[in-house]
């Protein structure tokens, strides 16, 4: 990291002002996801798809916020504005609260557990002289989750040494954190996210925090997804030409195993280092691909750390594969990205994940996404494949799978199975509908299969499927603040528990995903 900072620290003193216009990030939650690509402005977006975007690359907030004439401060603020905004003339500051409060129960419950999630926090954007931006976000969470959500959670908890074995406490919420109990069956938890961005001109942008990444057009990524937990990064993007860019990111992981001996209070997480290179082509605005890098690296084990392979940093893709060549330090994942616009408002998008290049383990996705058909305005369909091959994601040093904090970095299901996606919302004013299908083929498949350390290693095989409807009125598109009702069935005929019919009604600001569709 020394490395990291030097460069930043050279760029600070002797970069040039140039304008990339405000350089905020643009969430990356399903609902701007689905706008992001969607045909708002005469050409479509094109990049590839190495999210968050900031708001200088494509300014989508202000192309979606509601434009109606508001007569009332009360509604103003409500459906167009943030609660704070402070103007000047070379800064832009914008405080909002964020909530996700909602209650609900599932019909098969025999004994009516009554089912809710607690959520409170703000939301914090800062611009500066237009190349330098800045966010902070905060939330404070309760909750009692239906019980495959439950099973789920406490079955990714932290590890801790029980003599030659480990044993499972607490539990870990993807997107979330690391919990802690909550009256009788609910738990407790609060996370930060932040992050700042700097463009010295306009073909370097540098950032760095905490915030999630995701790559591909779909809903899923085969290569990184916003699943897991939140951790620190730097990052570089290089414009190298109109056609070609390049994005070189670090990061620190962690594997929610304890170690067994500390002079600490409390004893260390096993970490592990994360290296991405990510080269993008783009011959025209229809097409582009993009060649992915993604290695974990070794830092250590459960009891003593080492340095970090000084091929950590090293920014060409392909060279350390094919000189470390050593499965004690590292586990490689290649990948390609590859998008094509057949019209504004149609796309095709694909993915390739090959681990270690051993190509008996490949796992692939394709999709579409289409928009406004027969003229019906804020429409959208998407269909999606996705194949995972048993071992994609996993490395004979189990403390170098491809996951973080006990979770799956890429796809939320981890390895072995096939999945098929059907998703659609339509808006009309500030009315939406979405539904979402997911079914899953699951083969040989074990679940936690990319923690550091197995404890009750289960085998499945069968089907699963998961269906959700939801309904309601978005009465803020710059926070995608909704009032919700919302109904998921969910039947796992690999599983003892019985189906799931969870109906739920809620508000929330929804600026990050919460998956609970494993």
């Amino acid at each position: 990291m020394k490395i990291h900072i030097k460069i930043l620290s050279f760029i600070l003193v002797f970069g040039s002002f140039y304008t990339w216009s405000q350089q905020n990030l643009i969430p990356i939650s399903s609902y701007y996801k689905d706008k992001l690509f969607s045909p708002f402005k005469s050409t479509s977006f094109s990049n590839g798809s190495f999210l968050p975007v900031t708001e200088s690359e494509i300014d989508l907030i202000k192309n979606i916020v509601d434009s109606s004439k508001q007569y009332y401060q009360f509604t103003s603020y409500l459906i167009k504005k943030h609660l704070i905004e402070i103007k000047g003339e070379d800064y832009y500051l914008t405080i909002s609260p964020t909530l996700n409060v909602n209650y609900g129960e599932d019909k098969s419950d025999s004994l009516g557990t009554k089912l809710f999630q607690n959520t409170r926090g703000f939301h914090i954007e800062g611009d500066f002289y237009k190349n330098f931006s800045f966010s902070s976000s905060f939330y404070e969470n309760q909750a009692r989750f239906t019980e495959y959500e439950k099973r789920y959670y406490l079955s990714n908890g932290e590890l801790y040494p029980n003599g030659n074995l480990y044993s499972l406490q607490n539990a870990v919420i993807p997107g979330g954190g690391r919990t802690k109990p909550f009256k009788v069956d609910g738990f407790d938890y609060a996370f930060a996210i932040g992050s700042f961005i700097y463009a010295p001109t306009k073909k370097i942008r540098i950032s760095g925090g905490n915030n999630s990444h995701f790559i591909g057009s779909g809903y899923r990524s085969l290569l990184l997804s916003d699943n897991s937990i939140y951790t620190p990064y730097i990052q570089t993007n290089i414009k190298l030409s109109s056609k070609l860019s390049f994005v070189y990111m670090r990061s620190r992981l962690m594997n929610l195993i304890r170690r067994p001996f500390s002079s600490n209070v409390e004893s260390y997480y096993n970490p592990k280092g994360l290296s991405i290179n990510y080269l993008t082509y783009k011959p025209n605005n229809t097409f582009n691909i993009s060649l992915f890098e993604g290695i974990i690296w070794s830092k250590g084990d459960s009891v003593s750390s080492t340095p970090l392979n000084p091929f950590y940093y090293n920014p060409i893709p392909l060279i350390s594969e094919f000189t470390v060549q050593n499965s004690n330090k590292m586990n490689s994942l290649l990948g390609l990205n590859t998008e094509y616009i057949i019209s504004t408002k149609h796309r095709i998008y694909n993915q390739l994940a090959i681990s270690n290049l051993d190509f008996k383990y490949v796992g692939f996705q394709l999709g579409y996404r289409g928009y406004d058909f027969g003229g019906l305005r804020n429409f959208m369909l998407q269909l999606e494949y996705n194949n995972v091959p048993k071992l994609l994601y996993t490395s004979n040093n189990k403390n170098l799978n491809y996951s973080n904090y006990n979770l799956p970095l890429a796809h939320t299901k981890g390895n072995s199975f096939k999945e098929f996606i059907i998703r659609s919302n339509y808006e009309y004013q500030r009315c939406y509908i979405d539904v979402k299908i997911i079914v899953y083929h699951l083969e040989d498949y074990i679940e936690g299969n990319l923690k550091a350390a197995m404890i009750n290693k289960t085998i499945k095989n069968g089907n699963l499927q998961h269906e959700q409807l939801e309904i309601g009125y978005r009465f803020n598109r710059k926070l995608n603040l909704c009032l919700y009702g919302s109904y998921i069935y969910r039947n796992d005929a690999s599983s003892t528990i019985y189906p799931t019919k969870y109906f739920s009604v809620g508000i929330r600001t929804g600026l990050i995903n919460n998956y609970t569709d494993f």
